[in-house]
């Protein structure tokens, strides 16, 4: 039994030695939280903000902006050109406006023009028509006279011939100066 009492002794001991492991372990805890490292840990702190700060206010900060300096600037002069093709855009309907305004004039002056000499034209050619026509009518009414007086003429010559043969077919004579005065008698009316 001896050696059955040697081997608890030795698991007791094992078993103590591992509890007192366990109790320094349980005591150290987790090292943020052990106060006898506050100090530490707080100037470590200040030293990181203070790096973090200057990284950020010398390198980062001014990186960040100029570019947002820039964009800035590059708005500013989109606006700025974005406005001046704008009035040139203006200024182009403006002058599209004014061209297209003495177009139009232009086109009615050069109509007005045409109208005018086509109107001159037909002036000068209904001028000359009339006179061709009146011409023609002088002519005519000069032919119509001729034919007239022709045609008196042959009216009295075929009245005369004819009262000559009725006169003959009747058996008597008549003298030529006789029947010319009858036929110009009874012509007159």
């Amino acid at each position: 039994m001896a050696d059955g009492t040697t081997e608890v002794a030795a698991g007791a001991e094992h078993v103590a030695e591992a509890v007192g492991h366990g109790a320094e372990a349980a005591g150290a805890g987790m090292p943020q939280l052990d106060f006898s490292t506050f100090p530490n840990q707080i100037f470590w702190l200040f030293v990181t903000l203070v790096l973090i700060y200057l990284v950020l206010s010398r390198i980062a900060l001014p990186r960040i902006a100029s570019v947002l300096s820039e964009r800035a600037g590059t708005i500013t002069h989109d606006l700025a050109a974005a406005e001046e093709f704008k009035q040139r855009a203006v200024e182009a309907e403006a002058a599209y406006d004014k061209a297209l305004a003495d177009a139009r004039s232009e086109a009615a002056r050069i109509v007005a023009a045409a109208k005018a000499e086509i109107q001159q034209g037909l002036d000068a050619e209904l001028a000359r028509a009339d006179a061709e026509i009146a011409a023609q009518t002088a002519e005519s009414e000069a032919a119509i006279a001729e034919i007239r007086k022709d045609a008196v003429k042959s009216v009295t010559q075929v009245a005369r011939n004819t009262v000559k043969v009725l006169i003959s077919t009747m058996g008597t004579e008549a003298e030529t100066a006789d029947i010319n005065a009858a036929v110009a008698a009874h012509l007159k009316g």
